[in-house]
């Protein structure tokens, strides 16, 4: 992406979302939240020093699973878990050790993109690739190295609480990742997309059956921007009464997966595609009018969820079916500039609380200061935007915002990269921030207390 295209983005971002006034049910917050770092041991001969995107899961006495990830070819994603009385870090296993392929010498399990979700005693989450390159504007998977086997694809995972345990369940097909998750928890079924063409696909615990419905995402994320290119959906959720799996596309279709009849279709009827939501284009890298981030809620049955780019929050009622916008959701410093936050892809740390009415969402808000150049960028390539991150709680119930100000960390630094997200039993947050170390940067995870 040459540098006018990255500025005539910007542009139209500045035109496209206004800045929202504090409205009725709206509260304000000055407040800085201290957070606490812990120390995971992660490799330091990691490229990038490491990253985290949402490979985050609480069991039921509320200790933390979390993954870090890596960009190296030869270093895979690590996954730990901590113990919130002792505030003990352990390291429970290596991607690519758990799935059987640490001696393959293949490109490595980099990550995993996904919640981690608990049930019959277990863990259940997917790996995915970190290694990486940049073709034309696009993410794709990074060739390998003279040596090296490709990456073999993603795998769903299991961690068995009670023996410390890993079972490798089943590998993706095509040496495609799992880059989205959710499990039907009551129905014993697993639920993935792939990357990068998009695949649905499911995993059934009791008759071991794996199904592969095919792409709906066009030409996924490998496609040519401008024509088939479509960003793939991060976030599947599951209707508990009847086994539904909803995902949406970049057009802003919502599609359903029946547990009945074995079939995806769509959702008649209502769409994602917003004006709200501003003029996205679903032919670019992004989410367009996919949802970003999303939550089932058991209370009123339906969903919770985000228009990453704009921050919008809405509810869909797929039986209805309707869709109904709530409330721009972003920091209150984002809302004031009147632009898109920084990340086209928009910002995954969303959850349901423990208390199954307050929503928590990490999100950015610009701070004072110059704009620090970006990391390999192309000569003459803009800054990024500086971000701290902010901690946003909606309740459900009194449809209340409040920003609860901005993380900071025990050295002062602001909280970057929100990506993962997960809620203690006593309403600690949990996420993961860049961290710097004796002079190095990497990802860590981080707690407090709003």
């Amino acid at each position: 992406m040459n540098i006018s295209t990255v500025l005539r983005r910007y542009a139209i971002a500045l035109l496209a979302v206004t800045a929202t006034p504090l409205l009725f049910g709206q509260a304000s917050s000055t407040n800085v939240l201290h957070a606490t770092t812990y120390n995971s041991h992660f490799p330091e001969n990691v490229t990038g020093g490491g990253e985290a995107w949402n490979g985050m899961g609480v069991d039921h006495d509320g200790n933390i699973y979390y993954v870090l990830d890596s960009g190296s070819v030869d270093v895979s994603g690590q996954v730990y878990t901590l113990n919130v009385k002792t505030k003990a870090v352990t390291h429970l296993g290596d991607l690519s050790e758990i799935v059987g392929e640490s001696k393959m010498k293949a490109v490595a399990q980099g990550k995993s993109h996904v919640n981690f979700i608990e049930a019959n005693g277990k863990m259940y989450f997917t790996t995915h690739l970190g290694y990486y390159a940049h073709v034309e504007g696009v993410e794709a998977a990074g060739a390998p190295p003279p040596g090296y086997l490709p990456y073999q694809g993603g795998h769903f995972v299991d961690y068995d609480l009670k023996t410390g345990k890993f079972e490798d369940l089943l590998k993706a097909p095509g040496g495609e990742g799992i880059i989205t998750f959710n499990m039907d928890t009551q129905r014993g079924r697993l639920y993935g997309i792939t990357w990068p063409t998009g695949r649905f696909i499911s995993y059934d615990l009791k008759s071991k059956q794996f199904k592969d419905y095919g792409t709906l995402f066009h030409g996924g994320e490998i496609g040519k921007v401008g024509d088939s290119y479509r960003g793939i959906c991060r976030r599947i959720l599951v209707d508990p009464r009847d086994g539904s799996a909803y995902f949406t596309t970049g057009e802003g279709t919502i599609h359903q997966y029946h547990y009945d009849t074995d079939k995806v279709d769509d959702v008649v009827g209502i769409s994602l595609k917003k004006d709200y939501f501003g003029q996205q284009d679903f032919t670019s890298p992004g989410m367009a009018y996919n949802w970003r981030a999303g939550v089932w809620n058991p209370a009123d049955n339906s969903i919770y969820a985000i228009n990453g780019r704009s921050g919008y929050l809405f509810r869909v009622d797929p039986k209805a079916p309707s869709v109904e916008v709530l409330d721009r959701i972003s920091s209150e410093a984002s809302k004031k500039t009147g632009a898109y936050d920084p990340f086209n892809y928009g910002y995954m740390g969303f959850t349901l609380g423990p208390d199954g009415h307050t929503l928590y969402y990490l999100t950015p808000a610009p701070v004072d200061g110059p704009a620090p150049a970006r990391a390999n960028a192309a000569p003459g390539a803009a800054p990024r935007r500086q971000s701290g991150t902010h901690l946003v709680t909606y309740d459900i119930t009194s449809r209340k915002y409040m920003d609860h100000g901005e993380v900071i960390l025990e050295d002062g630094a602001h909280v970057a990269a929100p990506q993962s997200i997960a809620i203690g039993l006593d309403g600690t947050v949990y996420t993961t921030s860049y961290v710097t170390r004796n002079g190095k940067r990497g990802i860590e995870l981080i707690s407090f207390h709003p």
